[in-house]
């Protein structure tokens, strides 16, 4: 048996080693509208052959060998997201990656201290291995968004572990975990992108809070009897709020939630593990208390703050709108809600609804879960209603965060649904046999990992092509800018082309774009459609960018919802138009106005 076992694992690494080096040896000669498709085939086929030996051993061995396999899972899956790398991205991300991008140049050239940022944790790590590696700031940051998905895949298994001791919920919650259910790409991406980043540190401060729950208050004291764990509570929680102080509010709910629960228990109880467990009250208070002083003493925090009151007040801001818009512009394309659904959260789902019976049947009795165990599911569920009241502010106030909270959320749900279905294989296991249960629980678990990997990245499939970010499209931003008209703005097609200042010279300098005397912005996709080029930006003399990615998305994955082919071609052809850069990735036309 061991043999056989050993043999497995050989082969399960060997194919991870041989789909690494397949990818890098095609890296991406041009803009790819997918990492998926960009990727051979046979490299492909080796990840999806270790995935498969992962969860097979991950289910059906314990101790060493579960351990292994668990490591093969977590290793491939983190091959995967090392995708952009591995494939020598320049860069990943045209929305606020630039951005971040932008700030860490700008600690880079010393314009910017990165505590007068409100979550520099990011760009900090960014800059330390820009500066110890010798690598460009935007491989650093490539590199930063796979140093923080990794703790993600090692305390989501150990978290479910240690409240239940059970090995069989380690390795389920494992599995799990390698969907990336926290990644919606509604607003939490794979990419630079410091709130999506902060969800992968939150199992490690879920791990600290249940240790220090769990652990005897007579063992393992730190001097003046302080728990250690109860350290690592408060040091996890100020990495998790330089990260990002959303998903810092989301532990402080949740930590305060347990505490509640405990007075309540104390109250009314007089024999229970959560009369006996360590008081979360002065956590609450400490952790509570950093994250106000920290977030009301920044500025930006402040302005967010005013514009989520601003939102949930306003009557023309809201989920439902932005759904029903999203929803007729995918029928008009071919496509409708439910399909990108099914793609986006058919997983999600369906380990919502396994949960969410599992807590039910829980507080009701039904599991054969002991007490104490009991009461780390009690605290989770019962944090869920708090985290779901934050939910229905953001989705009325401003629909972005609260997909952004949905992402912290399915953290919770991730662990939860280790304990849940070593469960439901359990009751299984007493209807058929053990290792058919687990074949059926492999099956499932399988198909769960087929959807949750194939939307880790944005691609065509679900309507968003990647941010694949080409040398030729930073020189060809750089040379437009640089030798642009300074009076002129530059404009882009669905597109505004201001992020690519912010990655090119950083937010704090007074370079190109910031100080143009007109906007940037987007073209008028109506006046662009009818031929009227010289109008199409308020009658201004104007730049038009055009990169891949714009015809990319605009022509093959919006079939011309906006813009047709016809009308770029048409550029070529009018006499107020001259193409003044050009490269395989970008170009650049310099319009005259109506005027």
């Amino acid at each position: 048996m061991k043999r056989t076992t050993n043999v497995i694992f050989a082969a399960g690494f060997f194919a991870l080693a041989a789909g690494l080096l397949i990818a890098r040896d095609q890296p991406a000669a041009g803009y790819e509208a997918s990492v998926y498709a960009g990727t051979p085939n046979l490299a492909w086929a080796c990840f999806g052959l270790a995935l498969a030996l992962a969860v097979a051993t991950t289910l059906g061995t314990r101790g060493r060998a579960q351990a292994v396999g668990i490591g093969l899972g977590s290793m491939t899956v983190t091959a995967i997201v090392s995708l952009p790398i591995v494939r020598n991205y320049r860069f990943s991300g045209m929305g606020d990656a630039l951005t971040h991008l932008g700030w860490t140049r700008d600690i880079v050239d010393g314009l910017l201290v990165p505590h007068e940022l409100i979550y520099p944790g990011v760009h900090s790590l960014g800059v330390a291995f820009h500066f110890l590696g010798g690598v460009p700031i935007e491989r650093a940051l490539l590199a930063t968004i796979v140093v923080f998905f990794v703790p993600f895949l090692i305390f989501v298994p150990l978290t479910a572990r240690e409240m239940t001791d059970s090995a069989t919920a380690m390795g389920f919650a494992a599995i799990v975990s390698w969907t990336v259910l926290p990644i919606n790409n509604v607003a939490t991406h794979m990419g630079v992108h410091t709130n999506s980043n902060a969800l992968f540190l939150v199992p490690v401060v879920l791990f600290a809070l249940i240790a220090s729950l769990r652990r005897p208050s007579t063992v393992e004291r730190l001097p003046f009897g302080i728990s250690p764990y109860i350290v690592l509570l408060y040091l996890t929680g100020i990495a998790l709020l330089l990260a990002h102080p959303q998903q810092m509010i989301n532990v402080v709910v949740l930590v305060a939630t347990v505490a509640g629960v405990q007075l309540l228990a104390r109250w009314r109880l007089d024999e229970h593990p959560i009369v006996e467990q360590p008081t979360m009250y002065t956590p609450t208070i400490v952790l509570g208390t950093i994250f106000t002083v920290w977030t009301l003493a920044n500025e930006r925090f402040r302005t967010a703050l005013v514009g989520l009151v601003e939102g949930v007040f306003a009557t023309d801001v809201g989920t439902g709108a932005e759904v029903d818009q999203r929803g007729g512009s995918l029928a008009e394309i071919g496509g409708s809600i439910e399909e990108l659904f099914v793609a986006m959260f058919l997983d999600a789902a369906v380990i919502g609804l396994v949960v969410g019976l599992f807590v039910l049947a829980t507080w009701l009795g039904w599991t054969a879960l002991d007490r104490e165990s009991s009461s780390y599911v009690t605290y989770f569920g019962l944090a869920l209603f708090p985290l779901g009241g934050i939910f229905l502010i953001y989705f009325v106030g401003t629909p972005t965060m609260a997909f952004r909270q949905v992402g912290f959320i399915y953290v919770l749900l991730t662990i939860l649904a280790g304990v849940a279905l070593a469960h439901l294989v359990g009751g299984l296991s007493g209807v058929i046999t053990r290792p058919g249960a687990n074949t059926v629980a492999a099956l499932g678990l399988g198909a769960l990992l087929v959807l949750g990997l194939t939307t880790v990245f944005a691609s065509p499939l679900i309507y968003s092509p990647g941010q694949h970010v080409t040398d030729a499209q930073f020189s060809g931003y750089e040379t437009g800018f640089e030798d642009g008209a300074e009076d002129r703005p530059h404009v882009g097609l669905g597109y505004d082309p201001y992020r690519f200042d912010h990655g090119l010279y950083g937010l704090e300098g007074e370079e190109t774009l910031s100080g143009a005397t007109v906007a940037t912005g987007e073209v008028d996709p109506d006046e662009f459609e009818a031929g009227n080029y010289s109008g199409a930006y308020h009658g201004f003399d104007y730049y038009l960018i055009v990169t891949e990615f714009d015809v990319t998305r605009e022509i093959e994955v919006y079939r011309e919802l906006h813009y047709s082919d016809s009308a770029l071609e048409g550029l070529d052809a009018e006499p107020t138009v001259n193409k003044v850069v050009s490269n395989d990735d970008f170009e650049m036309y310099a319009i005259a106005s109506e005027a």
